[in-house]
This record gives C-alpha cells, structure tokens and sequence, in this order.
C-alpha cells in the first residue's frame, strides 16, 4: 500500500512540474508573436505611390535646377565647356580670353536654368502611363529604378520636347555672343596650322546636359524618398515606401 502511494506522488509532482516547465517554454522561449501583419499593398496603391514619389522628384528636381546657379553652382551637374571644343578653351585663354571664357560657362549654365523652368510640365506628362508590372518592379528594384525607367521611356521625347525650350534659353541669355567670338579665334588659329576646325551644337549641349542635371536630381529625390521616413510627405507614401 505504501508503495502504491510513493508511486502515486511521485507521478503527480512529475506531472505537475511538466505543466510548469511548459509554461514557462510557452512564456519564455518561445513566445507567441500578436503583431499585426503589415498589410497588402493594392496595385493601385503602388502605381499611385511611385507617380506620386516621381512627382515630388521632378517637382523638387526642377525647384532646385531652375533659379540662378542652380546648375552653375552644382558641382554635380554643372555643365563645363563642350568636351569637343576643350582645346578651343585653353587656345582662348593662351589668346587672353580668359574672361570671355568665364562668361560663356556662366552663360551656358544659365541657358540650362532656364530651360529648366520648362522642364515640369513635360516631366509630369510623361510619367502618366505606368503599367501595374512596372510599377512592382521599379517599387523593388533599389535605388535610381524609378527613375532609370523614366529616363528610359521618356528621354527621346523629352530631347524633341526640350530642344525648342533651350534654344529660347540660349537667345535669352544671349550665350552665342560669348562663344561666336571664342569659336572664331581658335578657327582661325586653325586655318593657320592647318588643324580641324569646330563648330559644336550648343543646343543639343545645353539639352542633353540640362536633361542629365535634371534626372540626376530626380534620382536624387527618389533615393531619399527610399531611404529616409521623413521625406514621405504623403501618407500614401509613408505606405508604400514603408512597405520595403
């Protein structure tokens, strides 16, 4: 009997230190989670945020681009003296054209700050027609994929739309009555030692220039936007970009 009873209690504190230890794995180890899943991103949500996000890119690209130096004073984005007439630059200054030189760089610049003030509505038009499968991929492919995509669809028909708005820049700012004179100098210098004359295209230049500055700003924004919570400034946004 004695025995029976020795059997008995030792089967119920095992049993009861079972329960116990289970309880504490339960409420210790391995803790059951009661955080909400994050919810399901729409399709529409998506495609409405990267055009939002692209928006507040061009818009904030072009804020930025379109003052006085807003270019010229950007190292990133600067545009320097035409690649193809370098040698033009350094032959006008041996020619003590140093100041000239300097004008026309400012000038080129602010041929492209101009144009820029033209750049919005144009960028704005181009982003309308974002499908649903873009749209996922450009929402998970890092940084600058927005706008690679943009620049992709949109930079020949932003160089035809641009061109025209850039050629008004540059007889605003009166740009050719800097470089007429430096490209005459260094021609003629040329008739003299038999060397090749040039004659760059200052309009495709200043557009294909002041469309680079603008897209590197605009990725710019965009990575931010990515990156940083406080650049969310919508809350569709803050959704879609919290969502990464």
């Amino acid at each position: 009997m004695l025995k029976i009873l020795a059997f008995s209690s030792i089967s119920l504190f095992v049993g009861t230190c079972s329960k116990v230890d289970l309880s504490m794995v339960n409420g210790y180890v391995n803790p059951i989670s009661t955080t909400p899943a994050a919810p399901k991103l729409s399709n529409q949500e998506v495609i409405s945020g990267l055009k939002e996000a692209l928006q507040v890119g061009i818009k904030n690209a072009v804020n930025v681009t379109s003052v006085t130096d807003g270019f010229l004073k950007n190292e990133a984005i600067r545009l320097a003296f035409p690649p193809d007439a370098i040698k033009a630059r350094q032959k006008a200054i041996d020619l003590g054209m140093s100041a000239q030189v300097e004008k026309f760089e400012t000038t080129l610049n602010r041929a492209a700050e101009e144009a820029a003030k033209e750049a919005l509505p144009i960028f704005v038009e181009a982003i309308t027609n974002m499908s649903v499968q873009d749209g996922f991929a450009i929402l998970n492919g890092g940084n600058g994929a927005a706008t690679k995509f943009l620049k992709d669809q949109t930079t020949v028909k932003l160089t035809t739309a641009f061109s025209p708005k850039v050629a008004e820049a540059i007889s605003r700012v009166k740009l050719t009555e800097y470089w007429n004179p430096i490209m005459t100098k260094y021609n003629a210098a040329m008739n003299l030692t038999g060397g090749e004359k040039i004659n760059p295209d200052l309009n495709a230049y200043v557009t294909q220039k002041a469309i680079e500055g603008l897209f590197k700003m605009v990725e710019q924004e965009e990575n931010k936007i990515r990156k940083d919570p406080t650049a969310r400034v919508t809350e569709l946004l803050a959704k879609v970009f919290g969502s990464l």
